[in-house]
């Protein structure tokens, strides 16, 4: 009965559905963001190393008992610091140094305007993780002899040759004619890359100390030092937080000018962002639901004043109170189980139309659907109580419409 009263009942079907649809699409599309925004990043912070230790100038995590205008004043952190780990620490397996710069990278009348440019020194293939999908990486001897070669971000090599092989071409780094060996993969795609690495060139420190001023103390430097097995990430940052110390000379009671960082810093940070999008995500889509549900109600007590005699004769026939209540139940539940099941397949086919555009790799999970179809079944039954439950306390007589 309540799926013959949906089927030919079009029009108030499909206005019925239409309010579940759009609430579901509005709540469940947020959320599909927002659990492909998360696993990105987390992704890119994995690949970071939960054994791996970045020494700056700036810390990633917010401290109270630090000021803004104190970090500033805090040195670089500098080529001396970073001997000073190599030489000193006995729990570092591997340690580089890198120096980012801004610059202008040209080939022929190609140019890319303010790109990263990460002068580094030998050991960063340890401790960080990248692929080279062209050419190769830089040598030892290039790094020590500090030869001008380069390797490309994905992003800066399509910029420069678009579908052109980049490998051996001359391109003009910060003025300085600069030999391309190899091309990294792309590492933004079908997610966030907080790394940067597509737009990022990687050269020698050795040649990039021709245009990068090493101790001006307003440049991005930064140590990456990786833990040696069996060592972990707590007592390699607080080795390396004692041998700068002691570089630097810093008496007991002065406070670090530098900041140890690590993955898990940024990871507790999005993670409290992502809960607060998430319960915007709830907020926007109750609202939409909550005008899907007052639609249904609405509908479903025009239902049953149109089939008043319909129950007055079913009850004349035996039919108890909860087979009229179930049978108002199922016909709500029902259209809202439909509507959610179009807001879904309208979110699977944008998901489809977004990674075909942009290549995201964003999907519904199994855990949206779930909850889309658990929250429309629960919305077909808050809705359709009221009406069923009218329906179901008529008096069969009344119903009819006889008089005595």
């Amino acid at each position: 009965m309540a799926v013959n009263s949906v089927v030919v009942n079009k029009l108030r079907t499909f206005l019925s559905l239409f309010g579940i649809t759009i609430g579901i699409f509005c709540i469940i599309s947020v959320f599909t963001v927002i659990d492909w925004m998360a696993k990105s990043i987390h992704d890119t912070i994995n690949s970071m190393g939960n054994n791996v230790i970045y020494i700056q100038k700036f810390p990633w995590s917010f401290d109270r008992n630090l000021a803004w205008w104190d970090i500033i004043k805090w040195p670089a952190v500098s080529l001396d610091d970073y001997q000073a780990i190599q030489t000193r620490s006995t729990k570092a397996d591997a340690v580089s140094f890198g120096a980012l710069k801004s610059d202008k990278i040209k080939y022929r009348s190609n140019v890319a305007n303010d790109a990263y440019i990460f002068a580094i020194t030998e050991g960063i293939e340890k401790v960080s993780t990248f692929e080279i999908e062209k050419g190769r990486f830089i040598s030892p001897f290039e790094f020590s002899s500090g030869t001008n070669v380069a390797v490309l971000g994905a992003e800066i090599a399509e910029r420069l040759f678009d579908k052109a092989n980049p490998i051996g071409k001359v391109i003009t780094t910060a003025g300085f004619k600069t030999q391309v060996i190899g091309v990294l993969k792309k590492e933004g795609q079908g997610g966030i890359s907080l790394s940067n690495t597509d737009q990022m060139t990687l050269i020698p420190l050795n040649y990039g100390r021709n245009f990068i001023n090493l101790r001006n103390r307003f440049i991005e430097t930064q140590l990456m030092v990786r833990a040696k097995s069996g060592v972990s990430i707590e007592e390699l940052s607080d080795e390396a937080t004692m041998v700068l110390r002691a570089s630097r000379r810093l008496k007991p009671a002065e406070t670090d000018n530098f900041s140890v960082n690590k993955a898990t810093m940024l990871s507790q940070g999005f993670d409290a962002v992502f809960k607060g999008i998430n319960i915007g995500g709830w907020i926007i889509g109750c609202f939409a639901i909550l005008v899907g549900g007052f639609g249904i109600a609405n509908i479903m007590f025009v239902s049953v004043r149109e089939r008043t005699n319909i129950i007055g004769i079913q009850k004349a026939l035996g039919a108890k109170r909860f087979f009229i209540l179930q049978q108002f139940l199922t016909e709500s539940v029902l259209l809202s189980l439909v509507g959610g099941i179009v807001g879904l397949i309208l979110i699977f086919i944008g998901t489809l139309a977004i990674n075909y555009l942009w290549e995201l790799n964003m999907h519904l999970t199994m855990g949206n659907i779930f909850l889309a179809l658990f929250v429309s079944g629960a919305i077909g039954i808050i809705a359709g109580y009221a009406p069923a439950y009218a329906a179901a306390k008529m008096n069969p007589v009344d119903a009819m419409g006889f008089s005595f």
